[in-house]
């Protein structure tokens, strides 16, 4: 396909994952995405992941699964024949992402007014913990950090088990995306006016922002978000009900979708029923509800009764874990996974998961495998006009 960010040039310099999914994104929809590492070791989520023989092979799961579609150069940036060699790519480049502690590219001599006088439209791009100013600017960037601090953990787990992580890195995601869509917006005002961006993406604040309801409630009605469990504050019935085989989310909010799930459980009487007959009454008396309709729900199992609820208009859908949703129907033909049968110093094919969405002009996702460390180095020196030679002495240097 012709990528909507075809012939953008991004230079990835990120680590783990906030930065290297944010730029994943870029790759799917067309943009080219050059992978700036360390000699050596790389991106660190090339030694992470569940399969110790990947990592001791610098080919980590956590490195595959957001890595594909980019290119790879090692680059000692501590170097000034290192530093050289970025300064060159940067004047070839669009965009410039970094997850660095605010400061460090500043040391290196290449922040954002030393790359703007190399480039002077290029977009920089800054993902940190927690921006590039504030008390806590300084401090290390990890996902569970972050979850405590944004409230996340407060508001996961019921009464018992909160506050609660999250089970995925839901501020490292929560940053990548917001600095993806930062960045697209900054081409897009770029194309107009030719200007450049300075970009500052806190995955606090992206995190805090994503929160949605849990921080409104409080801001503007003044109520202080709690831990529910896998109730849902704003209706009931609507949360998860145990099958007679398997766990059912149900979200029947609104009172026909009420009426309509009593009458398909054979329950007729709880529309009338003074506890349950109200959407107020229905809220204060939730677990007693629950409990009934459970009852019910035990006749068939969760696959039988979401497909009869959503036929009626009942939202509803199994519980599963993560090797059931992917082999789903929806999901395979929807064609979410894209594999690669070759990838260099894997010994398996390699799935990894698309974009979330589709085009009309073709759909988004990786061209090409996860890169070998330093991959590309020597093509890319080359093709900026370094010659054999020049590339051979700046290894020797151990300026790349």
């Amino acid at each position: 396909m012709a990528g909507l960010l075809t012939g953008t040039r991004v230079l990835d310099l990120t680590n783990v994952l906030a930065g290297p999914f944010c730029c994943y994104q870029l790759a799917q929809v067309g943009a080219e995405v050059i992978k700036v590492e360390v000699p050596g070791t790389g991106d660190l989520a090339r030694q992470l992941g569940a399969d110790p023989e990947l990592n001791r092979r610098g080919m980590g799961a956590s490195f595959l699964a957001q890595n594909a579609g980019k290119r790879s150069i090692t680059l000692n940036l501590k170097h000034p024949k290192g530093r050289e060699a970025f300064t060159r790519l940067v004047a070839t480049s669009d965009v410039v992402v970094e997850n660095f502690r605010p400061g460090v590219m500043e040391r290196l001599g290449l922040g954002y007014n030393a790359l703007k006088a190399v480039k002077n439209d290029i977009i920089y791009c800054a993902i940190s913990g927690f921006g590039q100013d504030g008390p806590l600017k300084f401090n290390p960037a990890y996902d569970q950090i972050i979850q405590g601090l944004c409230g996340v953990m407060s508001v996961t787990g019921d009464a018992q088990s909160a506050p609660l992580r999250v089970g995925y890195p839901v501020a490292d995601t929560m940053g990548g995306i917001t600095a993806s869509f930062a960045i697209a917006a900054a081409l897009f005002k770029r194309e107009r006016t030719g200007e450049g961006e300075f970009i500052d993406v806190s995955m606090l604040e992206s995190s805090l922002v994503a929160m949605g309801w849990a921080v409104s409630n409080w801001l503007i009605a003044g109520v202080r978000p709690q831990p529910m469990g896998n109730e849902n504050m704003t209706a009931s019935p609507s949360g998860t009900f145990r099958t007679g085989n398997g766990l059912l989310n149900i979200a029947a909010n609104k009172q026909e979708q009420f009426e309509t799930l009593a009458r398909l459980i054979g329950r007729d009487d709880l529309i009338t029923h003074p506890q349950f007959a109200g959407r107020e009454d229905r809220k204060k008396y939730r677990f007693e509800l629950s409990t009934e309709i459970e009852s019910a729900l035990a006749a068939k199992s969760a696959k039988e009764w979401s497909a009869l609820l959503n036929k009626r208009g009942v939202p509803a859908g199994e519980v599963l874990d993560v090797p059931s949703v992917l082999e789903h129907p929806q999901i395979v033909e929807r064609q979410l996974l894209r594999t690669f049968d070759a990838v260099p110093d894997v010994d398996r094919p390699v799935r990894v998961v698309r974009s979330g969405f589709r085009l009309g002009s073709g759909d988004p996702g990786p061209q090409s495998p996860p890169p070998k460390l330093g991959a590309d180095t020597e093509t890319l020196l080359s093709e900026l006009g370094y010659s054999k030679r020049d590339v051979e002495d700046l290894a020797r240097e151990e300026a790349i």
